[in-house]
């Protein structure tokens, strides 16, 4: 999904590491341990994080970490959904914006 979300061809986005290679410094860490979490069973819905596209535009991202089993009920891995949020964000910050400027009209009327 990086090579769409991020605008890297799939064969630069292809066996690269998700963390180290496309999450921010200030994020790796949280990140990494909602997977490392997952990992061993604990479930991580709603963390929200930045990414930033191959050309530096920032995309906010809504991550779901669920732990993925077997049928002994042994972890095999971790089914991680990410999802774009970052026009859902501009919407409710321009809503925000919209609704301070009309509370300051009704308060000077």
């Amino acid at each position: 999904k990086a090579s769409s979300l991020l605008g890297y061809s799939k064969s630069e986005a292809m066996g690269q590491h998700l963390v180290q290679r496309f999450i921010t410094e200030e994020f790796k860490a949280s990140v990494d341990d909602v997977l490392a979490s997952a990992l061993v069973g604990k479930e991580t819905a709603n963390f929200e994080f930045p990414m930033f596209t191959k050309f530096g535009e920032r995309r906010d991202i809504l991550l779901n970490a669920t732990t993925r089993r077997g049928p002994n009920d042994e972890v095999t891995g971790v089914i991680g959904v990410g999802q774009d949020i970052t026009q859902i964000r501009e919407i409710t910050k321009e809503q925000e914006r919209v609704a301070d400027d009309l509370s300051r009209l009704i308060e000077t009327a």
